[in-house]
């Protein structure tokens, strides 16, 4: 978590048969993350922009809002969402 909003670390599916946020997922070093599958294929970033889409809309916040900090070619990202530390880790929470 930042001051200004917080860090959200996702593991992406692209070209899943749908848009859906599947949960948390605790990964073998220790670490968790947010399962999102995404229907864009992984070309030229729209997996990338379908995500951002996808979490904008059940964060409630602006797309404008996020930001891909790590991970743009891979399937582990952290993603910088600005906005209130607070209420965003708890929707975040909501989302698991």
């Amino acid at each position: 978590m930042q001051a200004s909003g917080l860090i959200l670390h996702v593991r992406v599916t692209p070209n899943a048969g749908r848009d859906a946020i599947m949960g948390v997922e605790s990964r073998d070093d220790g670490t968790s993350v947010l399962r999102v599958r995404v229907a864009a294929v992984p070309d030229k970033g729209k997996a990338n922009a379908a995500l951002m889409a996808l979490l904008a809309r059940a964060l409630d916040v602006p797309k404008s809002s996020l930001s891909l900090v790590s991970g743009e070619t891979g399937r582990i990202k952290a993603l910088a969402v600005k906005g209130d530390a607070d209420l965003l880790a708890a929707r975040a929470r909501a989302l698991a």
